[in-house]
């Protein structure tokens, strides 16, 4: 592949990451707030859906394209803004994939309160706020990363 795709499905990579995190967030709070089983339990499916389809692939590919967008450029993998966002990329990761957990027990816990016609469990508000709190060091990290990949910076 050549340098120019491989950059374009990276930076595409980046985009599906921080949308889809940003996007989830905004309506799962969104939702949360409502405290209305039904449509918490709604937009959980969603949102599990769509970290199924869209994050966990993008996950997935970000670091292949990385990969060899750095063997094409030539960029040490083990040095400098490239290290760095590698190891903020593992971090990331250590805050998402208990998410990935937490959002599909709220869901689960969401189904049935609305099925059963009860309010939603203390289970489900401390997973709640287990989910936001995870949420502001891995979305600082992706920043963090996008803007070493943007500015290079000799470190």
């Amino acid at each position: 592949m050549t340098y120019e795709v491989l950059l374009f499905l990276h930076v595409i990579g980046a985009m599906v990451l921080l949308g889809t995190g940003a996007g989830i967030a905004f309506f799962m709070v969104i939702s949360h707030r409502s405290k209305d089983p039904n449509l918490i339990a709604h937009v959980a499916s969603i949102v599990v859906l769509a970290d199924t389809l869209f994050t966990a692939t993008a996950a997935i590919l970000q670091p292949v394209t990385g990969y060899l967008l750095a063997l094409e450029v030539g960029w040490p993998l083990l040095e400098g803004w490239v290290a760095l966002s590698l190891a903020l990329y593992v971090f990331v990761g250590a805050f998402w994939l208990p998410v990935v957990w937490i959002q599909i027990r709220m869901r689960d816990l969401a189904i049935a309160a609305r099925d059963s016609g009860q309010d939603l469990p203390p289970a489900y508000h401390r997973l709640y706020g287990i989910w936001f709190a995870c949420g502001f060091p891995a979305f600082a990290a992706v920043l963090t990363i996008i803007w070493l990949m943007l500015t290079k910076p000799a470190l």
